[in-house]
């Protein structure tokens, strides 16, 4: 086995497009480790600091250069593997925090995403407010 599959052959390090994130089959697992973490940290009391570990798992991933969806898949693996494990009347209480959490998580992409489109439309780097987002 290499670093490019994983016990059932599938790629590790390829997202659902089929994109290579550059991450190495380590540092996936390493990712998911972490956002499991981060995630059953902020189920229970959907605190302000389990929302900030969330970003910062965000802005780690767009520096590490892993996609969006390979990040949502991550999500998605997590988020099941939580609602296999509580009862039915928990459902929707966890979706709802699930995703208050998960959109924190994707703050980075979105203001790394409304930069590259002002960037377009400003003439470059050298137009607009020189990646400002706020």
């Amino acid at each position: 086995m290499t670093d490019a599959t994983n016990a059932t052959g599938a790629s590790s390090t390829t997202g659902p497009t089929g994109a290579r994130s550059g991450l190495d089959a380590a540092s996936v697992e390493a990712l998911r480790r972490d956002y499991r973490a981060a995630f059953l940290r902020y189920l229970p009391r959907r605190d302000e600091a389990a929302l900030d570990r969330g970003y910062r798992l965000g802005r780690d991933a767009v520096a590490r250069g892993l996609s969006m969806l390979e990040l949502a898949q991550v999500h998605h693996d997590i988020l099941v593997e939580v609602l296999q494990d509580s009862a039915a009347d928990e459902h929707p209480a966890t979706a709802a925090s699930a995703s208050e959490f998960f959109l924190e998580v994707l703050a980075t992409y979105d203001m790394t995403q409304r930069v590259l489109r002002a960037g377009d439309s400003g003439g470059g780097a050298s137009g607009g407010r020189g990646g400002d987002v706020s």
